[in-house]
């Protein structure tokens, strides 16, 4: 049985979540979510009628902190095996570099939105090249290397299942799929390419790190696609006039929550998607791909 945990982050519902799963040999999680909802991890752990303490496997999806910030806590209290992809490893085991990036970007905030990040010991961390099969206890996972939204991102299946992190997109409450498009490592043919490799899954069902169970997969796929080249063609022009992300922002913000709005999401919802998934990185992100397009 797959348990899905909200993380309330930022006192928000439907905006992080993570993954128990009972294998018959230690409980698996799949996500973390940052190490600032730790207390609210472990209650949820416990709501579902499990202690946080037998979490022994931890899957991410990729390194960013809203996916895996929490993953060196489960390492160092319980002795975690975290399993990532090999481009992940290096910041997971020393995270300096990892925390510094985010601190320039999140300054005071830091703290609030991501909590700490301490190394994770090398021996716990296991990194799953792609299409590896990991089995534990009566639970097989199954690595997909899905680049695009970060170089390091991997989908896990489980049966009949996709884990997509943030390769899926973001839907909050069943409404409308965004692309989380944020720096460095934004690319658009890698992100077609990692679509691809989840229709030839063909998954019953995806679980969206933000936000939870979705059935309707190739609809959901289609949307994704299609808004993530409306918004790659909107920053465009942009670019292109050599404007700098602090100057487009506003109004890519202003589109983004028109588009949400036009869609009957409430101003309420504008802001849970506006906390899973903030639009004005993705100025940031789009700007920096379309520059590496032009440079290759």
């Amino acid at each position: 049985m797959i348990h899905v945990l909200d993380l309330k982050f930022l006192g928000y519902d439907n905006t992080i979540a993570s993954f128990l799963i009972d294998t018959g040999d230690g409980l698996a999680l799949i996500e973390t979510g940052p190490h600032s909802v730790m207390n609210n991890i472990e209650a949820e752990i416990k709501a579902v009628g499990y202690d946080i303490k037998d979490v022994k496997h931890v899957f991410i999806t990729h390194i960013h902190l809203d996916h895996a910030g929490a993953c060196w806590a489960f390492a160092q209290n319980n002795g975690a095996t975290i399993y990532l992809h090999p481009f992940g490893k290096r910041h997971l085991a020393n995270p300096e570099k990892l925390m510094n990036s985010a601190r320039m970007i999140y300054q005071d905030k830091m703290d609030e939105l991501w909590g700490e990040m301490h190394p994770i010991p090398e021996e716990q961390l296991h990194i799953v090249e792609d299409e590896t099969e990991i089995k534990i206890g009566n639970t097989t996972f199954k690595a997909w290397h899905t680049p695009g939204h970060a170089v390091h991102h991997i989908a896990w299946q489980v049966g009949d299942v996709v884990f997509s992190g943030d390769v899926a997109g973001v839907r909050i409450n069943q409404e409308v799929v965004m692309p989380p498009c944020p720096p460095p490592d934004i690319n658009i043919e890698d992100w077609e390419k990692s679509i691809e490799t989840l229709r030839k899954i063909n998954p019953k069902k995806i679980y969206l790190t933000h936000f939870g169970e979705i059935t309707d997969v190739n609809h959901h796929l289609d949307s994704l696609q299609k808004r993530l080249h409306a918004w790659a063609n909107w920053i465009k022009p942009h670019w292109e006039a050599g404007k700098k992300p602090q100057e487009v922002t506003p109004a890519f913000q202003a589109y983004v929550k028109q588009d949400l709005l036009n869609h009957g999401v409430s101003e309420a919802g504008v802001k849970q998607y506006e906390a899973a998934n903030p639009s004005w990185m993705s100025v940031a992100g789009l700007m920096r791909y379309w520059k590496k397009k032009k440079d290759e």
